[in-house]
């Protein structure tokens, strides 16, 4: 799973098999390591949540979204589900969560499990 985090938006982009294993056990997570301590991030299904939202405790960014939201992206070709969460302080946090599709120019990593670009012609 990716993770991007700019200002006050934060986009998750999920693999083939990272969509599948959450449409399954309702729930992804992924962390990075750092010298002394880790950041963990999820994304978790909930039926207590009427929207998608987002948290932040113990070195958890967890991202909630509604359950029959999730079963419907997951087993469509939505692309991505979209959220603006009004934060405590009045700003707003921009959440995105999308599929994670092969990119169009040369890349180091492996895309081997992300989904076929639609933008590619054939």
């Amino acid at each position: 799973m990716k993770l991007r985090i700019k200002g006050d938006s934060i986009r998750f982009r999920l693999s083939k098999s990272e969509l599948t294993a959450f449409g399954i056990v309702n729930f992804v997570k992924d962390k990075i390591h750092f010298a002394d301590s880790e950041l963990e991030y999820s994304i978790v299904t909930s039926d207590s949540n009427a929207e998608i939202s987002a948290s932040f405790q113990s070195n958890l960014i967890t991202v909630n979204v509604p359950t029959q939201l999730a079963l419907n992206w997951v087993n469509t070709e939505i692309v991505g589900l979209q959220f603006e969460q009004t934060l405590s302080n009045g700003n707003k946090l921009f959440i995105l969560i999308e599929k994670d599709f092969v990119c169009l120019d040369n890349t180091f990593e492996d895309q081997s499990d992300n989904f076929p670009n639609p933008n590619i012609v054939c």
